[in-house]
């Protein structure tokens, strides 16, 4: 869910004509304003619309909002969606439990509509599966359509300006490109892009784990694939590798990661606190030494670790077929690619170790890249409007603890991020664990920060419909694909 353009122009406060950014005047509104545009509506946004839905449902001032997603359809990594592979967060941490643990769009009460609920509590589990979950968030995405606009790709965001303030900041006009929506406040929550090496390109043979599925099932079966390479020594490479070697039982699987083995992810419980609510404050309250520190200490919770489960699944096969003499799982560990080379017929890889230097040289029908992911840049996409963000030393968007940008001109609008904030707010600020508590933050600062006179909606996005005028999915519902 990414959307994206890049630049950014640092300037002193207060002074209108200090950098070139082309801005629109107040007096041009056409029609009314929003309280909010949301850009993006994955989790995070999903969150949010369902607090900001919530909070209207017994505030005398309900908050005007609609979101902008460019799929055609809610979709949250549908291409690693692997039939058994699990959350690896608590089901607790949905879109809504730990911010308001009544709430009907909790993953409980989602089981409840589906007619699944006491086989779950059956199940004695913490972690659901992956498909499920993404079921789950389906289903709240589906109750909360009255709040987003698919197929809505934004190009733009731009300062909309007061002409007897000083050049204060009073709104932002969203544009896409058939339209313009005009809001006090911008969410944007855009997600993260496939990171692959440089100079890697993608293609038939070469892929990003995001495509897993789709791409592995579209692959050519006759003939029968030789070999596949993974490379990456995270969760998705581990997930990627064990679901290639069910899925392609007559190739070699050859795993390529650059440690010497894969290494376990810390879920203890001690360790899980800096997932914790709190940590956010401690994180933000810190001076960067600090940061740091707790970043490079906690890396291990949740980058390039694998469950230990799947570590001990992936070298029971190992061992298998070491047993049997049919190895088709190959760990190439301390090891690099250096070189691909594609044709007609396959691919042509060059692998070092890096012990010794010494170069492999392999043929491949498929290369996997399990790289990883990087934030897509916040201040690319919101164009102009980005160019009123305040940047720290590092080069890092100044953002405050509400997650609300710091702007270089005095502003009543706001611009607030779900993602691309560690820097400011720790490891967990942006990930699926916070979102019902972040979410929850950003409400009460749109209603701590909005004008006396209550905002009404544009004719062109209409304010959320109280939830008691709209039907609630049940248990037949199919999600949507």
């Amino acid at each position: 869910m990414s959307h994206g353009a890049d630049s950014s122009t640092d300037g002193s406060a207060g002074d209108p004509s200090h950098a070139a950014v082309e801005t629109r005047d107040h007096d041009r509104a056409d029609g009314e304003v929003l309280d909010l545009v949301g850009i993006g509506f994955g989790p995070s946004n999903l969150g949010l619309a369902i607090a900001i839905d919530e909070h209207n449902q017994t505030s005398s001032r309900p908050l005007t909002a609609t979101f902008l997603e460019r799929q055609p359809a809610f979709g949250w990594h549908r291409g690693m969606l692997i039939g058994d592979a699990t959350m690896q967060v608590s089901f607790l941490k949905d879109l809504v439990t730990m911010r308001n643990p009544s709430s009907d769009y909790s993953f409980l009460h989602y089981l409840q509509s589906r007619g699944r609920l006491v086989e779950f509590i059956n199940h004695k589990v913490l972690f659901p599966l992956r498909i499920e979950f993404h079921d789950y968030l389906e289903w709240a995405a589906e109750r909360m359509s009255h709040a987003v606009e698919y197929d809505q790709t934004v190009v733009g965001v731009e300062p909309v300006l007061s002409a007897d303030n000083e050049g204060e900041v009073v709104a932002f006009d969203v544009v896409t490109s058939g339209d313009v929506r005009r809001a006090r406040n911008v969410a944007v929550a855009v997600g993260l892009a496939p990171s692959v090496p440089f100079g890697a390109t993608l293609s038939n043979r070469v892929w990003h784990n995001l495509d897993l599925l789709p791409r592995a099932a579209a692959f050519p079966r006759d003939p029968a694939p030789r070999r596949m390479v993974v490379v990456g020594a995270g969760q998705s490479a581990a997930e990627a590798v064990a679901y290639l070697h069910e899925q392609f039982p007559s190739a070699e699987i050859c795993s390529v990661f650059s440690r010497y083995g894969y290494a376990p992810s810390d879920d203890s419980p001690f360790a899980n606190r800096i997932f914790d609510p709190e940590a956010v404050d401690v994180y933000f309250d810190a001076d960067d030494d600090v940061k740091r520190m707790l970043f490079d200490y906690h890396r291990n919770t949740n980058y390039s670790v694998v469950d230990g489960e799947l570590i001990d699944e992936l070298y029971r096969r190992e061992y298998r077929e070491r047993v049997q003499g049919q190895r088709r799982l190959r760990m190439m560990n301390a090891s690099r690619v250096v070189a691909v080379d594609e044709s007609a017929d396959g691919l042509h890889l060059s692998i070092e170790s890096l012990p010794n230097g010494r170069v492999e040289n392999l043929e491949a029908d498929a290369l996997c890249y399990a790289t990883g992911y990087r934030p897509v840049d916040t201040m690319q996409l919101l164009g102009k409007a980005g160019e009123l963000v305040e940047r720290a030393t590092d080069g890092n968007p100044v953002v405050a603890r509400d997650y609300r940008l710091q702007l270089d001109r005095p502003a009543r609008a706001g611009i607030y991020v779900q993602g691309g904030t560690e820097h400011s707010h720790g490891i967990s600020s942006s990930l699926l664990s916070n979102v019902a508590v972040r979410t929850g933050e950003i409400v009460e600062s749109l209603v701590a920060h909005r004008p006396a006179t209550a905002p009404l909606a544009s004719a062109s996005a209409a304010p959320m419909t109280p939830r008691s005028l709209r039907p609630v999915p049940t248990a037949g519902l199919s999600a949507s694909n």
